[in-house]
Order: C-alpha cells, then structure tokens, then sequence
C-alpha cells in the first residue's frame, strides 16, 4: 500500500513542479507587462477553466505538466503585433521571464533540501565516498545480481586475509591508492590467484596483509554494460571513516548552509549526469532487449515514481524528498540547455540578436533585425524528435527492466 502511496506522492510532487515551473513564467510575464492569455495545468480536454483578466487559467484531463500562452514569444508568431507581446520587451526583462521556470526549480530544490536538514538527520559532509576506506562483504559473488551470498558464490578471500571492515587501504602491490575507484582498478590489475600485498591503515598504524585474490567475469567499470571479461575481486566494499558519524542532525539556522551545500553537490552531479547521456544510450537499450540495467542510468518520470515508491515502502521519506528536490534540479537545468524549444534556446536567441545587433552598430552596418525563427524549425524538430526518443527509451526500459532499490 505504501510503494503504491509513494508512487502517486511522486507523481503528483513532480505535476505540481512543473506547473509551478509554467507559473513561474506567468507571474514574471505579467509583472513586467506581458500579456498572458492561458494558464493551464494539464493537457488534453479542458476539466474547468475561468477567465480573470487577460488569462484564462484552468485544468485539463491528462495530468501530465501544464503549459503557459505569453503573446508574441517571438516577431513571427500570429499574435506579435500587440503591443504587449513578449519580443518588443528589452532583453534582460525577457531573459527573466523565460529562466523564471528554472529558478522555481531551484528554489523547490533549495526548500525541500532545507526542510530535510531541519527535521532528519543528514549525510555527513566530511564523509567522501571516494576515500578507501573498505568493508569486507562474506563472499565474491560469481554473478552480482543479489544481496546475499549463495553456495554458487566465492569465499571472500579480504575477509578470510584478516582485512576489516573500517580499514583504509594505502597501497596494493607498488600501486598507491587515493580513492576508493583507484582500488578497484588496482585490484582488477591483479593476477587471479597470486598473494598481493595490501597496506592498510587501522587504529593510526599501518599494517601490511597478503591478499589471494579469485577470478571472476566482469564487465568494465566504466561501462557496466561492455563485453565481460575475467578480473580479480577480494570481496571489499565501500565504507567510510569510522571515526565520523554517518549522519549529523541540524537545526534550522544551520540547515540552511546546509542545504546549499548540498545543493551545489547535487547541482555538480546532475551536470555530469546530462553530459554523459549519450553513452548512457547503448546501455538504455541493452537493458531493454534483455542485459543488464546501468544504477546510475537515466530514469523516466516513470522510473523516479516507481523509485519514490520503493523509498515510501521503506520509510525512507527524507530520501523520498530528496529524490524530489534532485529532480527539480535537474528539471530546471536541462530546460535552461541553449536548444529550441527549451527555455534556455530561446535565451541563447534573445542575446544572440542582442550582441548581433551590437556588432553591426559599431561596424556602422544596418540592424539585421529579429532571429527567423521558421529557419531554425528544423533544427527545432531534429531535437524534439531526439528528446522524444530518449524519452521514450527510458521510459521503456523503467517500465521493462527499471531501477530498483529493492530486492
């Protein structure tokens, strides 16, 4: 009952989202003067609707976002003569209107990362998962696809070793280790069978133990979805300094640079995210026809719903909230990416003419006027047609093979 709960929760976080996005358009537009004429959450056939003014605000059948109508967007469209159309503004008051729908984002994120750090506990900042510090696990699972250990799998040869859970490894072999990744890879390197000495750090002192890894198939780290081939493995896993808290709780002065902080860490990472969608394609389509499904693939609105779901089923409601918060940030950027019809394309043109005309006034040329925006339609459609697909291919693969936190 609760995953079903948390899955209408989600839904329902993620329409009002966007249809706070769409009024964050609205209210800026009409605080500087521009005509507004619709506002409506939904699409499809019209539920109720009521005109105030110059706008029409109402909702729809399908309650999949929402839209805002802003007269004159741009010189070309059929409404561009009235003198309040959105194009004869100046460009600094049209580039606030069209960023407004991000910046609610932001601020959603902002509040609902504000509201976890005041009311549960937190993940520690000090604590960075890429440091080595290691957990020995009881087995090296021949195929990784469960939780526990099975007869089919390998003794954990860490564990048996003497390594413990909490211990920071400095050094395998002659390699020196940094990170949590650069262990992986170094253990990797080694040969199936043959003792590799393993420097660790425990209680201040350094301690050296002889290590024998086991052969097993894998793919590669940095694509999960590759051809497999056989590595080494001892059966260690992330850990974290055992002399720092997990979590830390806050009141809410202190949340609050908190949250930003936070904030700004979840920021970095969404952008990697959105730079690597490209190659996170073939591993979306290899999860479909049968392989595999990539943690740290992209997910559908479906595939975030049924994620918030599994967090509610859990109790997990704090991380319920900042599944929300990550997804407005990420919403708010991506809309701000400089390609028609996004937000941030229609930013891109407004300054782009802006600067043009700059240009041709000091070079003593005529104002070569307004973007056409019918010559940029098929580039306009090329990224809708790409957009859609993607979308439809997460979807697709949150729907036949999603992302689960549970097994």
């Amino acid at each position: 009952m609760m995953f079903i709960a948390g899955i209408v929760l989600a839904a329902l976080a993620i329409l009002v989202s966007v249809s706070l996005h769409e009024a964050g358009h609205m209210g800026s537009a009409k605080a500087f003067g521009m005509r507004v004429t619709r506002y409506f959450v939904g699409f499809g056939p019209t539920l109720w609707s009521k005109v105030k003014g110059d706008t029409e605000y109402g909702v729809k059948g399908i309650p999949l976002g929402g839209f805002v109508k802003i007269v004159g967007m741009t010189p070309q469209d059929e409404d561009a003569d009235d003198k309040r159309a959105m194009w004869r503004f100046p460009v600094w008051k049209r580039t606030i209107v069209m960023s407004a729908g991000s910046i609610v984002h932001f601020i959603l994120a902002f509040m609902i990362f504000w509201g976890v750090a005041a009311t549960a506990a937190m993940p520690n900042p000090a604590i960075n998962p890429q440091d080595p510090f290691v957990r020995t696990v009881d087995c090296v699972q021949v195929v990784p696809d469960h939780d526990d250990c099975r007869s089919s799998d390998l003794p954990a040869p860490a564990k048996a070793a003497g390594i413990a859970t909490g211990d920071k490894v400095l050094r395998i072999g002659s390699t020196d280790i940094a990170e949590y990744n650069d262990m992986i890879d170094a253990i990797r390197a080694l040969p199936p069978g043959q003792p590799a000495d393993f420097v660790v750090l425990r209680n201040g002192a350094e301690q050296t133990i002889k290590v024998t890894p086991v052969g097993v198939e894998r793919a590669p780290r940095e694509n999960p979805t590759g051809a497999k081939t056989v590595v080494s493995a001892v059966g260690l896993a992330n850990s974290h300094d055992p002399a720092l808290p997990i979590a830390v709780e806050y009141n809410v002065v202190e949340a609050a640079p908190v949250a930003l902080d936070f904030m700004g860490r979840t920021f970095t990472g969404v952008i990697e995210a959105i730079k690597k969608f490209p190659e996170k394609i073939p591993g979306l389509w290899s999860a479909i026809t049968g392989g595999e499904r990539d943690p740290e693939s992209p997910v559908s609105v479906v595939g975030a719903s049924r994620i918030g779901g599994e967090l509610a089923e859990l109790g997990e409601w704090p991380s319920w909230f900042l599944v929300i918060a990550s997804l407005n940030l990420f919403v708010g950027l991506f809309n701000l990416l400089p390609l028609l019809p996004l937000d941030g394309g229609h930013i891109a043109i407004a300054w782009f003419e802006k600067v043009r005309t700059w240009i041709y006034a000091r070079l003593r040329k005529p104002d070569p006027g307004r973007v056409d925006y019918y010559k940029l339609m098929p580039l306009t459609y090329t990224v809708i047609l790409i957009f859609g697909a993607f979308t439809l291919l997460t979807v697709t693969a949150d729907i036949v093979n999603p992302i689960t936190i549970l097994r």
